[in-house]
Formats: C-alpha cells, sequence, structure tokens
C-alpha cells in the first residue's frame, strides 16, 4: 500500500497539456490518476514569448519557468541556458510553489544541471529523490567528438555529472546495460540505489483495418504493396544519420519497399538536400508532425527503423522504439555495439539487430521481412506483448513506488 504524496516533476521537456501523450506526461498522469498530487516544471523558451507563471491542467500544476533558447541553436548560447536552468527553477519555484511540501522529486537528464535546486528542497521539506536517467552526459559528447576527453569543460561537466547521482536517492536507468555502465564508470555509487526504471507510456487501443491502412497509404502516397520501413523522430548527430542515404542508394531501384523518415533536427538539411541530388523515388521526408498525426501515418507502416552513432561508448535506449511497439511493428537497430536494444528485440523476437555503418548485414535483415511477410506480423505481436509486460507506465510507477511502501 502507498500513501498519497505531493510530487515536483522536474524536466526541461516543453509540456504545455496533460492530455500530450509522451514517456513523461503519461507518467504525470499515472501518478495523478493514483491519487498523488504532482507539480512539472517545465521551460517556455523565450522563443516562445511567455512569462513565469503556474497554471492548472486536469488536476496536475504545470510551472512554466522563462529560460533562454537551448533547441536547434548553437553550443553556446545551450550551454548558457542549460547552467541558468537552476537558479531560474529555484527562484520559480519559491515564488509560486513555497508553501507546498514535496515529498518526492522526480527529474531526468538532461540535464545535469538540476543538483542545487534538488539539494534546496530535500533538506527543506525531507524529500526523497529519484532520477530518470535518460542520457549520459558530458560522455555522450566525448563519444561524438564535441567535447575534449578531459579537457577543462568535460572536467567540469564531469563534476556536475557526479553530483547529480550524489544527491540522487535512487537512479532508474532505461536498460540493464545502462545500469551496468553506471556502476562500471561511477564506483562510488552503491548498487542498490541504481535500477532499472525504463522508458514507458500509457499504450492506447486503435484499429488497423485494410481500408484505414488503404487510405492513409493514399493520403501519403505510400505504394499500396511496399514494404514500409519508417525512422520517426530526431534527426540529429547521435542518431548516425550519414549511414542513411547508404541504406537509401543501395535500395533505390526495390519496388518491394518504401522509406518513410519523419522527424526535423539538425541533419534533417542534409537528409533533403542528398534526396534532392539522388533522386530517390522509394523515399519521402516529412517534417514533425503532431503526436495524433504522426500516430495515424505509422499504422500505414510495416516496420520501425532505430539508428545511433556507432561511435558510442554508452548504452542509449531510444524511446522511439515504444511507438513502433504500441502500433505492433517490428524493428530495424543500427547501433552502437554498447547499446542492448538490438540484443534485446533479437533475444524475444521482435527485431533485428545490425551494426551501425553495415550495409550487408542491415539488408540481410531487410530481406528478412520480404521473404516471409507474414514475420512482420508474428514480431510485431511479440513486440506488442513485449511492450505491455515491460514498458508501460504501470510498470515505471511500480519500480518508483516499491520505495515508498507504507
Amino acid at each position: 500500500m502507498f500513501f498519497s504524496m505531493n510530487i515536483l516533476f522536474l524536466t526541461i521537456y516543453r509540456i504545455t497539456s496533460i492530455s500530450e501523450r509522451n514517456i513523461y506526461t503519461d507518467l504525470i498522469r499515472k501518478f495523478r490518476d493514483e491519487g498523488h498530487r504532482v507539480c512539472v516544471v517545465t521551460p517556455a523558451e523565450r522563443r516562445y514569448r511567455e512569462d513565469t507563471g503556474l497554471i492548472y491542467d486536469e488536476g496536475v500544476g504545470i510551472l512554466r519557468i522563462k529560460t533562454l533558447n537551448f533547441q536547434k541553436i548553437n553550443i553556446i548560447e545551450k550551454g548558457i541556458a542549460t547552467l541558468l536552468f537552476e537558479q531560474q527553477y529555484k527562484s520559480g519555484i519559491i515564488k509560486y510553489l513555497n508553501d507546498t511540501t514535496f515529498d518526492l522529486i522526480v527529474y531526468s537528464t538532461p540535464p545535469i544541471t538540476f543538483t542545487g535546486v534538488i539539494k534546496w528542497i530535500k533538506k527543506r521539506d525531507h524529500a526523497t529523490s529519484y532520477l530518470l536517467l535518460k542520457d549520459i552526459f558530458p560522455q555522450n559528447a566525448v563519444d561524438l567528438g564535441m567535447m575534449k576527453k578531459k579537457g577543462l569543460i568535460h572536467r567540469f561537466f564531469r563534476r556536475k555529472e557526479k553530483q547529480l547521482y550524489a544527491v540522487s536517492d535512487f537512479i532508474g536507468c532505461m536498460s540493464p546495460a545502462n545500469v551496468s555502465y553506471l556502476l562500471k564508470h561511477n564506483p562510488e555509487l552503491l548498487e542498490s540505489k541504481v535500477e532499472v526504471c525504463p522508458n514507458s507510456i500509457a499504450p492506447v487501443t486503435f484499429n488497423q483495418d485494410y481500408f484505414t491502412r488503404t487510405n492513409l497509404r493514399n493520403k501519403y502516397q505510400i505504394p499500396q504493396d511496399a514494404l514500409v520501413v519508417v525512422y520517426g523522430g530526431n534527426l540529429g548527430k547521435p542518431q548516425g544519420l550519414d549511414f542513411l542515404p547508404e541504406i537509401l542508394d543501395a535500395n533505390r531501384n526495390r519496388k518491394d519497399y518504401y522509406f518513410l523518415i519523419v522527424g526535423s533536427g539538425t541533419e534533417k538539411p542534409k537528409i533533403e538536400e542528398w534526396l534532392r541530388e539522388s533522386k530517390v523515388e522509394n523515399c519521402r521526408l516529412i517534417s514533425s508532425l503532431p503526436k495524433n498525426e504522426y500516430d495515424e501515418l505509422v499504422k500505414a507502416c510495416d516496420a520501425g527503423l532505430i539508428m545511433l552513432d556507432k561511435r558510442f561508448t554508452i548504452p542509449n535506449f531510444p524511446s522511439r522504439l515504444l511507438s513502433y511497439l504500441e502500433f505492433r511493428m517490428p524493428v530495424l537497430i543500427a547501433t552502437d555495439l554498447n547499446c542492448d536494444m538490438g540484443t534485446i528485440a533479437e533475444n524475444h523476437k521482435f527485431g533485428f539487430f545490425s551494426l551501425h555503418g553495415d550495409l550487408r548485414a542491415f539488408n540481410q535483415n531487410l530481406d528478412k521481412f520480404l521473404k516471409n511477410r507474414s514475420l512482420v506480423e508474428e514480431m510485431g505481436l511479440n513486440g506488442y506483448q513485449y511492450l505491455m509486460k515491460h514498458y508501460t507506465v504501470e510498470q515505471s510507477y511500480q519500480i518508483i513506488m516499491q520505495h515508498f511502501h507504507l
């Protein structure tokens, strides 16, 4: 049995409504529905021209904090914005939430610069702190050549990282490989405070009848008989999208495949330019869509694509996997060797793995679906069942709340 708590949820993910569907709002609604009082602190970048202020939406408080821009900008401005989060969030909490005593603070990475505000609330309210580790920084920046290992900037942020881990009573990692990595590279951490608390969602039910699928493919000009592979999400450097043109070029003459790329990010202009110059006909790039429109589009697809740069030494675990599994699609995974998503997918028969950059292995995996179309449906169902057992907010909620039994 659990007791009702006041929960403070700190994030730099922009949340405008609790009814949105993503890994954060789904978990927040779960806490609310279980009788807890939740207040979210979320940024309002200056580009949105919104002032700091508190609103209530569907029983959840949303404290918007006016910040500098930090998305899709140069690295210097992003760095300054990140360093200012802590004081900006603390000032907002003092002004709008000073009368509330919090029992639990939940927060995610990025950023790693919330330590001061967490430590302050813990001391003020005797609260418990829970870190949802979604990003291992600064090592990810080192892996991609964006930061020099053991340089001045790296040492600064590495100290910040260790301070965040130290102030966290519990750390929920996305996968077993994340747990192993964290403990190996931070030996001062107690094993008892580190656990798997994966990315999770509140799955929706949907109808995927023949006519809906046909109409959607007509709407987006997708060939009716092709096996459609969709990549949905961020088009940035971490995804290693330099491999994507190789895949598309190698399969440019295939009429039985169609590639759909949906998203935005720093690498999008490069992909657009390549598609214009290459004149590949079995691929289409669509800008980011609202969640409900993206979910509709995915219903017309057969398999999901996940990519990560092969230089990564940290075990990332992209949350886009959840949408694919939710819509009963198998996954093609092309990542570094440290990511354990491919191993999990193959062990539980909902996807195939190849090393990022290994074109031959990737195409062999792709052809497995075409040679046996029933495999798409079979592995898609396996993935959905795995999602329902391991990646729902019910599981994440229970993992977090096991530390708060009466």
